[in-house]
Order: structure tokens, then C-alpha cells, then sequence
């Protein structure tokens, strides 16, 4: 037993574990803090490369960097899977699907020709940065919105079924009041101009010009702001449920779950200890 209580870890896999993916140790914080800085300046360059003159005069040198951002990356993602002891999880979770978003946008530019400008996924690996500098009140206020997120998803999607027939019907009344002649040539069209208004938008390419046209678009308007008004109830709603949840910023080596209650000394999704 260590002086904290815990079991000591052996084999490579748990020391690398400790590096990579946990920030509590001096060799693991330099290696986030140096991951960090390498997404940003990955990013940057990117940015630089859509700059026109900055292309001509440096496209072979912004290309060489950020082929070798991207293996650096790949090395990294991989290394991940190795020492994860559930490698699976650790893909299909949230980090890990950005992880594998960040790299591909290079490889995918050798067979179609400006998708490496998706690179600037890798912005969202920023996250992290609330892990290394232990900044667990903001990790559990994300955990708040995600569990807050998630157990709303079943009303959002019926609020959002709701939202679509609505903007079918009346698109297709706006259709038949207003006609061709008025811009609403076809079903789509008008039902196009129903979501722009809908949402509040009003990009104002398309306009009813008749009375009964005009007053069904006062009623859409107003419907409007009633509608944006129900989501953000739903999801305020099931915040105020989850706001007691505390998490540190302990990550599982066996199945790669994060954001563990304060204080846990076990996986709360496999029961590993932390």
C-alpha cells in the first residue's frame, strides 16, 4: 500500500495511463499542457493556411507542420487504445470520437481536396484544459448540463417532432394563400420560409404580400417566441435536478469514464478503483 491509501500500479500500460490521461501527476499535467499547445498551434495553422498570400509564399512549410501535427495526434489517439483497458469505450466516448474527428480531416484531404480545414475540430479538444488546471467546479458544471442534456432527450425530440409537422402545415397554408407569384413557388419553398420565421430569423429573401398571408406570418412570429421558450424550459427544468452533482477529475483505466463524484474511490460505471 502507498502513503494515500492506494494500491500501487505496475506494467507500462498503468504508467502511460497515468500520463495520458490523468492530470494529477507533475509527468501527466506537462503532457496535457504540451497537448494543448500543440492543438492550438495545429489550429493556427489551419487559420493561416486559408489566407491567401500566407499560401502562396508558405504553402510547402504549413503543409510539412501540419502533416506532422497529424501524426503526432495519431500516435497519440493510438496510444490511447493500447493502454485503455477497454479500448471500445474509450473510442465511442465523447474525447475519444474527437480524438479520431481531429485526425482524419488530413488523411481525408489526400482523396478530396480542402477537408483538411476540418481540422479545426481539434479547437474542442481545448476542454481538456478544465481537467489540467483542476478546475473540477467547472467539470461539474459540465457534467450538470450533460446529465441534464441526456435526460431531456426524449422531450426535445417529441417538442422538435412537434415543431417539424407544425412547419409543414403551415408552409403548405402559406403556399396556397400566397401562389407562385408571391415568391412561394413550391411546398418546400414556403415550408423554408415557415422555419426562417418560425425561429425568429427573417432572412427577408421571401415576404407574404397579401392580408391573410401577412396575418398567418404575425401568428407564426408570435408562435415563435413561445416555441424557443419550451426548450430551454425542459432543459432548465432537469438542471435544477442535477445542480447537487459534484465530479473530480479522476479518469477510469478500465472503461475511460470521467467525471466521477467528489471523493469516489470507485468507477461509478464498472467499479474499478480510481
Amino acid at each position: 500500500m502507498t502513503k494515500t491509501g492506494k494500491e500501487p500500479k505496475e506494467g507500462w500500460r498503468e504508467d502511460l495511463h497515468e500520463i495520458i490521461f490523468e492530470a494529477d501527476t507533475p509527468m501527466g499535467k506537462w503532457f496535457d499542457i504540451t497537448l494543448l499547445i500543440a492543438i492550438i498551434c495545429s489550429v493556427f495553422i489551419v487559420m493561416l493556411e486559408s489566407v491567401e498570400q500566407v499560401k502562396e509564399n508558405y504553402a510547402i512549410w504549413l503543409l510539412g507542420v501540419e502533416w506532422g501535427f497529424t501524426i503526432l495526434f495519431t500516435v497519440e489517439y493510438f496510444l490511447r487504445i493500447v493502454i485503455v483497458r477497454k479500448p471500445w469505450n474509450y473510442i465511442k466516448s465523447f474525447y475519444g470520437i474527437i480524438d479520431l474527428l481531429s485526425i482524419i480531416p488530413t488523411y481525408l484531404s489526400l482523396f478530396i481536396v480542402g477537408t483538411h480545414s476540418l481540422i479545426v475540430v481539434r479547437s474542442i479538444r481545448l476542454l481538456r484544459l478544465f481537467k489540467i488546471l483542476k478546475m473540477s467546479r467547472f467539470i461539474g458544471e459540465a457534467s450538470v448540463l450533460t446529465e441534464a442534456l441526456r435526460a431531456s432527450r426524449e422531450k426535445i425530440i417529441v417538442f422538435l417532432f412537434s415543431v417539424f409537422t407544425s412547419v409543414i402545415i403551415l408552409g403548405t397554408l402559406m403556399y396556397l394563400i400566397e401562389g407562385s407569384e408571391n415568391g412561394f413557388t413550391s411546398i418546400p419553398k414556403s415550408i423554408y420560409w415557415a422555419i426562417v420565421t418560425l425561429t425568429t430569423v427573417g432572412y427577408g429573401d421571401i415576404a407574404p404580400q397579401t392580408i391573410a398571408g401577412q396575418t398567418l406570418a404575425s401568428f407564426i412570429m408570435i408562435l415563435g417566441y413561445a416555441i424557443i421558450a419550451v426548450p430551454t424550459g425542459i432543459v432548465t427544468s432537469e438542471i435544477s435536478h442535477q445542480k447537487n452533482i459534484r465530479t473530480n477529475t479522476q479518469h477510469c483505466a478500465n472503461c475511460a469514464t470521467y467525471g466521477h463524484d467528489l471523493g469516489a474511490k470507485y468507477c461509478k460505471n464498472c467499479g474499478e478503483t480510481l
